[in-house]
């Protein structure tokens, strides 16, 4: 069993893990850290690299110290979904494969949340159904703290914690501008490789 944290529009490390993996499990009973990829995602624009957020808010509840990832709310009061997917098609609509993802991504951005686990959840669905893995996990029923005979990602949600594997390079929009820059969102592998994502990624050295 591979454990996981779902992130929004995971960075491409996460997902070379994951293509890697036989079976899937999502902790669902993490303590919320800020600053990670929890409820971010960067993508490459005319700009360079560029933060996607989604604004969060707490649920109260008393009797926790700590909030759990699970409770976090999505604060719906900013227009951050209109936002994302202009700054998405403002990045790639000149990227091989975009058009062929809109559809699916106008989806995501059109439906309302309550929770930030359901739309990191549903990134993953849409990730995996686009680069043709099994879609299927599992989910945890408290946080595991004994990893003995499983394979422990949860710290690729971690923005400080990313794994060194270099990754070879792929077509970047803006690559002759700003260079080419590693570990963005998997959108971003995506968008330049389509179908052949996985491949691309189980072929790295």
């Amino acid at each position: 069993m591979a454990l996981f944290i779902p992130t929004y529009f995971s960075p491409i490390s996460q997902y070379f893990e994951i293509i890697k993996s036989n079976s899937i499990t999502f902790e669902m009973y993490d303590n919320y850290q800020k600053q990670s990829y929890r409820n971010r995602c960067y993508i490459s624009n005319a700009n360079g690299k560029l933060l996607l957020n989604i604004p969060v808010k707490y649920s109260r509840r008393k009797t926790q110290k700590r909030n759990k990832t699970k409770d976090i709310l999505v604060e719906n009061d900013f227009p951050w979904q209109n936002n994302h997917l202009k700054s998405l098609q403002n990045a790639y609509r000149s990227s091989p494969f975009y058009e062929f993802y809109e559809d699916e991504l106008i989806s995501i951005f059109s439906k309302k949340y309550t929770f930030l686990q359901d739309i990191n959840i549903d990134t993953f669905l849409f990730v995996s159904e686009a680069i043709q893995i099994s879609n299927s996990y599992s989910t945890t029923k408290k946080y595991i703290t004994d990893t003995t005979g499983e394979s422990d990602f949860r710290f690729l949600a971690d923005i400080k914690k990313q794994s060194e594997k270099p990754l070879k390079k792929y077509f970047q929009v803006f690559e002759n501008k700003y260079g080419f820059i590693s570990n963005l969102s998997i959108l971003d592998l995506l968008f330049a490789e389509g179908p052949n994502t996985t491949n691309f990624m189980l072929n790295q050295s």
